[in-house]
C-alpha cells in the first residue's frame, strides 16, 4: 500500500496542540520503505518479494530503525521521506532475537534525529504516538494497553512487549513516540482480541526500543548480535486450543528433515512439557546454540513420536546484504 492509498480516520490523528514537542516536524523523522528481495531468498516465499513499511531515523548519518522482516534478504531499498524525495538504502543487519533491522541511508536524509526514549518506564495507560512515513494523516493516537510477553509461530518470543489501542492500519516498522517526542519501540504486528463485550479490540504488538541498545554497536560493526545464535528447527508452531500444534516446516529445514510434520502435536521437548507456544521456543533454545540436538516428542494420528531435531542457525539460510 503506498502512502498516496490510505490514510488514518481524523478521529484518530494525533493533535499537534496535545503535545509539548512539535509533532510534525518530529514526525519527519519516520520514513516509508519500499524493499525488493530476489526471488530465490529463503523469505520471497513467506514474506513476499516486494515489501512497504516504515522506519525511523536515529542518527545524523541516516540510520534508520525498523522491524527486520522488512528488511531481511532485500536486495534493494528506497527510503522515501515525506516530502518526497526517494533515496537508496542498504540493509546493515537484522537482529533475529529482537527483530528489529537496521538500513543505511546512501545518501544525504537531513531528517529530523529521534533520541531513543525510556521504554522501561513506559506504563500502562501513558498516552503515545504510532507513526508510519508520510507525516501526521500517517499517524494514530494511541495509548499502552498491555505489557507482556509474546510468542509467534516463526520461532520468536519476547519477555516483555507492548501492546498499543487504538491500532495502526499500516504497522509494520512504524515508530512509537512517547510524550517526550523519544522513539519508545517499532511495530511488528496487528492483533485482534476479544473484549468483555464481545467486541473485538485490535491492537498493535510493539518492540521496546529498549532491547535495541545494549546490542546496536555490535549490529554497526558486525550485522548482528554478538552472542551465539539461537537453535532454529525451522518449524512454525502456534497454540490451537490447550495444544502446541506444528502448522508446517521449511522445506529442507532441520524440522523436515528430521520429520516433523504439520499437524503434529508438541507435548514436550527435551522432556518438559509444553502448554504454550512461548514454553516451546523457550525449550527449545535452552538446548543451546545453533547446531544443537532437540529432542521433541510429538502426537501423531494418536500415537507418541520422538524425534530429535539437529537445530541450525536460521541466518546461515538467508542471503546476506550486498555491499553498493
Amino acid at each position: 500500500m503506498s502512502n498516496s492509498d490510505w490514510e488514518v480516520p481524523p478521529s484518530l490523528q494525533p493533535s499537534p496542540s496535545d503535545y509539548s514537542f512539535d509533532l510534525d516536524q518530529t514526525l519527519k523523522g519516520i520514513v516509508s520503505l519500499r524493499s525488493f528481495v530476489p526471488a530465490d531468498a529463503f523469505t520471497a516465499g513467506t514474506l513476499g518479494m516486494e515489501r512497504e513499511g516504515s522506519g525511523v531515523v536515529i542518527n545524523d548519518t541516516g540510520l534508520i530503525v525498523t522491524i527486520g522482516y522488512l528488511v531481511t534478504e532485500a536486495e534493494t531499498i528506497w527510503i522515501n521521506t515525506n516530502d518526497g524525495r526517494a533515496v537508496p538504502g542498504h540493509a546493515l543487519a537484522m537482529d533475529q532475537e529482537t527483530g528489529f533491522g537496521l538500513v543505511q541511508a546512501l545518501g544525504k536524509l537531513d531528517l529530523p534525529v529521534f533520541e531513543i526514549g525510556d521504554s522501561d518506564h513506559f506504563s500502562l495507560g501513558d498516552r503515545c504516538v504510532l507513526a508510519a512515513g508520510g507525516g501526521r494523516h500517517h499517524a494514530v493516537a494511541t495509548k499502552l494497553a498491555g505489557r507482556q510477553d509474546f510468542a509467534g509461530y516463526w520461532e520468536y518470543a519476547l519477555d516483555d512487549a507492548f501492546y498499543t489501542a487504538p491500532a495502526h492500519p499500516n504497522w509494520g516498522g512504524t515508530g512509537l513516540i512517547g510524550e517526550d517526542g523519544k522513539l519508545l519501540g517499532v511495530g511488528s504486528l496487528i492483533l485482534q482480541q476479544s473484549g468483555k463485550s464481545g467486541r473485538r479490540l485490535d491492537m498493535n504488538m510493539v518492540v521496546p526500543i529498549g532491547l535495541l541498545t545494549p546490542i546496536l554497536n555490535d549490529l554497526l560493526t558486525m550485522g548482528r548480535a554478538n552472542r551465539p545464535p539461537r537453535p532454529w528447527l525451522g518449524m512454525y508452531a502456534a497454540e490451537d486450543g490447550d495444544a502446541v500444534m506444528v502448522g508446517g516446516v521449511t522445506s529442507n529445514g532441520p524440522a523436515d528433515k528430521a520429520g516433523v510434520q504439520a499437524g503434529d502435536q508438541i507435548i514436550e521437548v527435551g522432556g518438559e512439557e509444553i502448554g504454550e507456544s512461548g514454553d516451546l521456543w523457550r525449550s527449545v533454545w535452552s538446548h543451546g546454540i545453533a547446531g544443537a540436538s532437540v529432542p521433541l516428542r510429538v502426537v501423531r494420528d494418536d500415537q507418541i513420536i520422538d524425534i530429535t531435531v539437529q537445530s541450525a542457525d536460521r541466518t546461515s539460510f538467508l542471503k546476506a546484504p550486498k555491499l553498493h
